[in-house]
C-alpha cells in the first residue's frame, strides 16, 4: 500500500489546531453557485432516498435542463458522474459537499449528492434510519446512476459516508461494477468503536441532540413502530444512542456488535479499485486505530495520506480562493 508522504496541506496560522480547522469551514465557509435538482427514488424495502443532482451543463444549456425522469446522455468528463456521501447527521447542503460538487462541475463532472434516510428534511418511512455500514442504499444509488447511462462512476465519502463507501467497496470486492473507477474518502473513522470514544463532548452533544430529536419525531409520526423513547433522557454519548437505537433498529446485538461489523478497517483488504484515504493526524474525531499504517502496507489498491493538519472535513488552505485543499486533491486523484 503506497503511503503518500508528501502531504502538502498547510493550515492558515490563525487556524492553529484540529478543532479550529474543523469548526471554521463548517460554520463560516459559504459556497454559492451550486444548483441542485432534487430527485426522489424508491428503495427495495419501500422507503425513499432524496438525491440532489448537479450535472455539468453542455455548452449553451443550463443545469435546470436536467430531467430526472428521462435517460441522461453522457455528460461532462466522458459520461462520468461523481457520487458523494455525507457524514453523520449531515446532508447535501453541507459546505464540504457543495464545495466538492462545485469544483467537480467546473471541471466537467456531473455530481450526485445523496441524503441518507431522514437527512433530506423529511422523515423516512421505515422503522430503520441509516448507519455507518448501510451499504444497501449506496448500492441503490449506484444502480440508479448506471440506469441513467453513465459510463464512469467515481465515489467520494466524508466521515461516516467515507466509512460506508469503503465498506461498500470491500464488500463488493471483485464483483464491483466495472463502471466504478476510483474512490476518495476524507476524515474516515475506520475503527468505529475507538473513534466514538475519541469525539469530544461538544461534538457528541450536538450529534445526540439531533439524533434524539429524530427518534422523537419518528415515534410521533409512526406510532405503529413502537419506538421506546424512554432511553432518550439517559443518552449522553454516541455509544449510548447506538446501544439503545442504532443497533436495535438495524439488527445488531448492541453498539459494539454494530461497530465491529461495520468498521471499514476490516474491509480494506478486499477493495479492488484505486482508493485514496485522507485522514488528518489532528482530526478530533479519529482514534489512533484510524491510522493503520503497518496493517495496510501490503494492500495494493489502497493509498493512504495523513497530513499533519486539516481537522475533520476541514482542510481550509492558506491561500483560500473558494476551493479547499481536499477538493483540489480529489480532482487530482480522479484526473
Amino acid at each position: 500500500m503506497p503511503l503518500i508522504q508528501n502531504a502538502d496541506y498547510q493550515a492558515p496560522s490563525w487556524l492553529p489546531e484540529g478543532h479550529s480547522q474543523t469548526i471554521f469551514p463548517s460554520v463560516f465557509r459559504k459556497v454559492t453557485g451550486v444548483n441542485y435538482v432534487r430527485e426522489r427514488i424508491s428503495t427495495p424495502d419501500g422507503d425513499f432516498l432524496d438525491l440532489d443532482i448537479a450535472p455539468h451543463p453542455p455548452e449553451g444549456e443550463s443545469k435546470t435542463d436536467y430531467k430526472s425522469d428521462k435517460k441522461v446522455l453522457p455528460l461532462g468528463a466522458e459520461g462520468a458522474i461523481v457520487i458523494l456521501s455525507h457524514g453523520l447527521e449531515g446532508d447535501t447542503s453541507r459546505q464540504y459537499i457543495t464545495g466538492m460538487v462545485k469544483n467537480f462541475n467546473a471541471h466537467g463532472f456531473d455530481c450526485l449528492a445523496w441524503n441518507f434516510r431522514s437527512c433530506s428534511g423529511e422523515m423516512n418511512q421505515t422503522k430503520k434510519f441509516y448507519h455507518s455500514g448501510a451499504t444497501d442504499d449506496l448500492e441503490t444509488i449506484i444502480k440508479h446512476s448506471l440506469s441513467k447511462g453513465y459510463q464512469k462512476i467515481y465515489l467520494v465519502g466524508f466521515s461516516l459516508g467515507g466509512n460506508l463507501t469503503l465498506k461498500y467497496l470491500g464488500e463488493k470486492g471483485q464483483n464491483l461494477y466495472p463502471e466504478i473507477q476510483k474512490a476518495v474518502t476524507f476524515s474516515v473513522p475506520l475503527h468505529l468503536s475507538s473513534s466514538g470514544k475519541t469525539i469530544g463532548w461538544l461534538y457528541t452533544k450536538r450529534f445526540c441532540r439531533s439524533l434524539n430529536k429524530k427518534i422523537l419525531e419518528k415515534s410521533q409520526r409512526f406510532p405503529e413502530f413502537q419506538l421506546n423513547t424512554s432511553y432518550i433522557p439517559n443518552i449522553k454519548t454516541l455509544k449510548d444512542f447506538d446501544d439503545a437505537y442504532t443497533s436495535q433498529l438495524h439488527g445488531f446485538i448492541d453498539a459494539e456488535d454494530y461497530y465491529e461489523r461495520n468498521s471499514s478497517l476490516y474491509f480494506l483488504d478486499k477493495i479492488n479499485i484505486p482508493t485514496l484515504i485522507i485522514n488528518a493526524k489532528n482530526d478530533p474525531f479519529l482514534s489512533k486505530e484510524c491510522f493503520p499504517f503497518e496493517k495496510i502496507k501490503s494492500m495494493e489498491k489502497i493509498y493512504f495520506q495523513a497530513p499533519e493538519m486539516g481537522g475533520h472535513c476541514g482542510f481550509y488552505p492558506v491561500d483560500y480562493q473558494g476551493v479547499l485543499w481536499s477538493e483540489k486533491r480529489a480532482l487530482e486523484w480522479f484526473s
